[in-house]
């Protein structure tokens, strides 16, 4: 994947005195007091902001907020809680911008701005080319650093990309791609993926891709359930899919077909009832009872999945494997991670829950790249090409001065 970095060309010199559009993901979590609670994205936007600042650039920079109505501002929409934190991180003022599509306001070389949330402009979520060109006129360069937003072609995604005169990719978003090209592309065998969650519908395409790819594929959660049942393991009343056995057994077909495998549960820890108070009792997957609900792997189960993956050369991790938010079925959840963590292979690991059990078991610094982006990650796992990766290939090319 031939993609121009934002980094290449301020090395050149070519983003001294230009206006600079940054796209990132500055989607954080507000309590009511519109107060930010968690700022991870917003830290993660500072390094493209500073390599532009250094470079001698004009900053803009925008991001979605929430799921506002096009054209209907309200407070809690507003990147206000953003411009006061960025202000804080960068140390330095960051002034926010309403109603900036038609310009009208000022940024110098060494200054940057927030543009109010761009989801707030008719025509955004629809890609609307006119809108496109606007922000197109603002600027120079423009610099998707967005992975969240990868996976959507929207105008503030995509659209510019078509017609500012250089589109590039951020660092956030080259780093996501080296990831991935390292992880999926060129990856160090064996390739060991863990796709879990609770549906097989959810990640079918998932599973079907990955059965093409990589030498073991696990499976976790209520996926397990199924593939437990399209292996004629009884599963009691844990959630499944019965109707989609036929393409579990797809799955492990074609696996077996290639002398890979999708390792099945022998042992499970069940409970009577969904409840953090449960009583937790390990059983083999073959006993498990009409009224017991699977919500971890077994000990044995666990011990042999972490071998896997301490000897694999590359890790692929969506989804925790049990029910990790309660401690009674967590530790096949930990055990894994942990493997991850000890394994010398390249490891790479996207989803909500899955960054939650990674920062529950603090291996943050053991992974060797976590992924920002949810949808956009899993679209990445299915083979599918993100409209922003295909758009800046078709730019890639280096600017004359």
């Amino acid at each position: 994947m031939h993609i121009l970095t934002f980094e290449e060309i301020c090395k050149r010199g070519f983003a001294q005195d230009k206006r600079v559009f940054i796209r990132a993901d500055l989607n954080v979590p507000l309590n009511e007091q519109g107060e930010i609670t968690e700022d991870t994205r917003v830290r993660a936007s500072v390094p493209a902001i500073e390599m532009a600042l250094n470079a001698g650039a004009a900053v803009m920079l925008t991001s979605h907020l929430g799921r506002p109505t096009e054209g209907e501002f309200k407070p809690e929409d507003s990147l206000a809680p953003v411009a006061k934190r960025l202000s804080e991180l960068l140390g330095r003022p960051v002034p926010l911008v309403s109603h900036w599509v038609d310009g009208g306001f000022q940024v110098r070389p060494g200054e940057v701005v927030l543009l109010e949330n761009c989801r707030l402009n008719k025509g955004e979520k629809k890609n609307d080319d006119a809108l496109a060109q606007k922000m197109a006129k603002l600027a120079d360069i423009f610099v998707h650093d967005a992975f969240g937003t990868a996976h959507r072609a929207e105008a503030s995604t995509f659209g510019i990309a078509k017609y500012t005169s250089v589109a590039c990719a951020g660092p956030l978003l080259a780093a996501e791609i080296d990831a991935v090209n390292r992880a999926l592309a060129e990856p160090r065998r064996p390739l060991v993926a863990i796709v879990a969650g609770s549906k097989v519908s959810t990640k079918l395409t998932i599973l079907q891709s990955l059965a093409d790819k990589v030498d073991g594929l696990i499976v976790g959660g209520g996926i397990a359930n199924t593939f437990m049942l399209a292996a004629g393991l009884p599963i009691g009343k844990s959630l499944a899919e019965p109707d989609l056995v036929a393409d579990a057994r797809k799955v492990m077909d074609k696996m077996k077909a290639r002398g890979a495998e999708v390792p099945i549960p022998e042992d499970v820890v069940v409970a009577k009832a969904f409840s953090p108070t449960a009583q937790a009792t390990v059983k083999e997957a073959k006993d498990v009872a009409a009224d017991d609900l699977i919500l971890d792997i077994g000990p044995r189960t666990a011990a042999k999945l972490a071998e896997k993956l301490r000897a694999a050369g590359t890790i692929v991790w969506n989804g925790p494997v049990g029910v990790f938010e309660f401690d009674a079925f967590s530790k096949g959840t930990e055990t894994l991670a942990r493997a991850i963590a000890e394994s010398p292979g390249f490891s790479i690991a996207g989803g909500g829950d899955t960054l939650a059990a990674i920062a529950k078991y603090g291996i943050a610094d053991k992974i060797g790249y976590i992924s920002t982006g949810g949808g956009a990650f899993l679209e990445v796992l299915e083979g599918k090409t993100l409209p922003a990766f295909d758009i800046l290939q078709q730019r890639a090319r280096m600017p004359l001065s």
